[in-house]
């Protein structure tokens, strides 16, 4: 697919036709995606919190352990 540029009316320089189409070409070009930084779980400092003790029969038990 060749795209045609004609200008029909007006006097037109090569920099503004160059800008012209520099904008046009930016303007159609797909958008740039980004990679997704990966998440560093090992600095999350919720990592080092214990889980919540439910209560039942060895939750004294379970009191003491990280």
């Amino acid at each position: 697919m060749t795209a045609q540029l004609r200008i029909v009316r007006g006097d037109a320089t090569p920099e503004e036709i160059a800008a012209l189409v520099a904008v046009l070409a930016a303007r159609q070009a797909p958008p740039e995606e980004r990679p997704r930084p990966r998440r560093q779980t090992w600095r999350n400092p919720a990592r080092a919190m214990r889980k919540p003790v439910a209560p039942g029969k060895s939750a004294w038990r379970m009191s003491g352990l990280p």
